[in-house]
């Protein structure tokens, strides 16, 4: 599982303006089954989606398809952990730590 941290690094008038691209591209990757959560960040200076189901190298070409780092607004930090506990609505998620 994977915590993608976004963080602006342009002002909000040029985020807004892909706005409506990125939230295309969430939807998208929703569908695919790659993303179980997202939202902004309080204050906002960037955002958080929790991915899952992918691998490190997926959820690196996902993030380099967002219309945010296409547009030059942001820069994503990647962290990978196992899931080996969950809230019960999410036991479809949990992982076994390595062998």
């Amino acid at each position: 599982m994977f915590v993608l941290e976004l963080t602006y690094t342009a002002p909000l008038d040029r985020v807004d303006a892909a706005l409506q691209d990125h939230v295309a591209w969430l939807e998208q990757a929703y569908a695919a089954g790659h993303f179980i959560a997202s939202g902004r960040k309080n204050p906002r200076d960037g955002g958080i989606i929790i991915a899952a189901g992918s691998d490190r190298a997926t959820v690196e070409q996902l993030t380099a398809d967002d219309p945010f780092v296409r547009a030059g607004v942001c820069a994503y930090r990647i962290t990978e952990f196992t899931a080996t506990k969950t809230a019960p609505a999410l036991a479809e998620y949990r992982e076994q730590l390595p062998s």
